[in-house]
């Protein structure tokens, strides 16, 4: 099932709040950037690069994950390892509200996120 409109509104509200302190430098956002997208009941980032052989076109390289779990009431949280799969964050595999994931991915105590 897919978020609500109301859930959606605050999760875009709050992801903008992050993007804001994490996003490059205006100068730079055409060699690197920060996005996101809301799909269902999951939202990812990415970050944005021109590809190596053609740097006329963008690359997404994924950031992160979190899928709302309706039925639990919490959000659970994925990395993306160089298998190329989405793994559940085992230091908190699951949060109580988007914020809090946003506050790993910022804290990235692991080095899993941003590297």
């Amino acid at each position: 099932m897919a978020l609500s409109e109301f859930e959606i509104k605050k999760c875009e509200k709050e992801i903008e709040d992050f993007m804001k302190l994490r996003r490059p430098p205006a100068h730079i956002r055409n060699k690197l950037d920060l996005g996101y997208r809301i799909d269902g009941q999951s939202v990812e980032i990415f970050e944005i690069r021109p590809q190596w052989r053609d740097p006329s076109k963008n690359m997404e390289t994924p950031v992160a994950k979190a899928t709302f779990v309706k039925t639990q009431g919490c959000w659970k949280v994925f990395w993306q390892r160089a298998d190329l799969k989405w793994h559940g964050y085992e230091p908190a595999p699951k949060v109580k509200s988007f914020k809090d994931f946003l506050k790993i991915v910022a804290e990235d105590k692991h080095a899993c996120f941003f590297g």
